[in-house]
């Protein structure tokens, strides 16, 4: 089918965003595990003042947020936004955040290093997310003494982030390759070329609608440009695989009913829990890059994933809500979005 010839056009059909995190430490102090409060409220200023006092235009977008004062719920919504771990959420003590005001640029202080900066763009866009992220360790570099090596490059606390401390990552949707079958031997071949493949959240967690993150898992002995140009070129090869698979998957009509149902589903229903709204989303996901459905945005799916996660949609609520009033809210929210 046409929809599906031309992979350079595809490539935002099948990676969904990008991602680029940075792990860096000032060279005067401990690791974060091996500093104390005072110490850690230390490295906070140090790296707050580096930013929001510095050159750069961008400087005056950011704002500075003692994590400490933040809610649970927004916490959890960082979370659900990959702005932040959950690890980084577990225990706030002496940790801050500095947020880009239009939620794109997320920089935890005091988390597994004194900065682990974390930059995500909409679609498959590796070389400009990298190059933001440059540009922000550069401002900080200017200002800061990082912990580096002449031979082993950026000293991490985590022996798997030194040389670069970078880990570049695109976010997937892989509907015809998990419903192939063909993810646990892909996830093995994807080791061998210094990759790997995980679940919605990273490691350890599930695919929830056949959303996947792929990152690189080498950083030392290799540039950071080699490594990118590794998980793009990976990247390419799998948009390939999905877009075949999907040729095959989008003559069958049971998968144009499954599509279908899904968005009638999503029109119209009162009550929609998170898990069964992700993967009706998926499905209606793969039914417009298909070219199934013609009169439903592609962006609005994707900021829909997003959105109705049970944090995020409370924080855009401003209210808590119980399980059953928030799949209520939830279907609300979609049909709204979906009129």
């Amino acid at each position: 089918m046409d929809n599906f010839g031309n992979v350079n056009k595809m490539d935002n059909n099948v990676v969904i965003s990008t991602r680029i995190r940075l792990a860096r430490n000032l060279k005067d102090y401990p690791f974060p595990c091996r500093l104390n409060e005072t110490g850690m409220n230390e490295v906070n200023e140090k790296i707050r003042d580096a930013l929001l006092q510095g050159n750069s235009a961008i400087a005056k977008d950011f704002q500075y947020i003692d994590f400490e004062d933040m809610s649970d719920t927004m916490k959890v919504s960082l979370v659900e936004k990959h702005l932040v771990s959950p690890e980084f959420i577990s225990n706030t003590k002496g940790r801050a955040l500095l947020l880009l005001n239009d939620g794109t640029v997320g920089i935890m202080l005091n988390e597994e290093d004194h900065i682990r900066l974390q930059i995500i763009e909409k679609g498959f866009c590796l070389e400009k997310t990298y190059d933001l992220a440059d540009k922000i360790d550069t401002l900080l570099d200017e200002h800061l003494s990082f912990a580096f090596d002449e031979k082993l490059g950026y000293l991490t606390q985590c022996p798997t982030n030194i040389g670069t401390g970078m880990r570049a990552s695109v976010m997937l949707h892989l509907p015809a390759l998990k419903k192939s079958g063909a993810m646990n031997m892909l996830a093995g071949n994807l080791n061998k070329l210094g990759l790997t493949i995980r679940g919605t959240y990273g490691e350890g967690t599930a695919s929830e609608g056949a959303i996947y993150q792929l990152s690189n898992q080498v950083s030392l002995g290799i540039s950071e440009k080699a490594a990118i140009e590794n998980l793009k070129n990976v990247t390419i090869q799998l948009v390939n695989q999905e877009v075949k698979q999907r040729e095959t998957l989008v003559k069958s009509i049971e998968t144009k009913d499954t599509v279908m149902r899904s968005l009638g589903l999503l029109k119209n229903a009162c009550l929609m829990t998170h898990k069964e709204a992700v993967n009706l989303l998926s499905n209606v996901r793969f039914g417009i890059c298909a070219g199934l459905i013609k009169d439903v945005d592609l962006e609005k799916i994707n900021d829909l994933i997003t959105e109705i996660q049970p944090a995020t949609l409370m924080t855009a609520l401003n209210k808590h809500l119980s399980p059953k009033d928030r799949d209520i809210k939830r279907a609300d929210y979609i049909r709204e979005k979906l009129k």
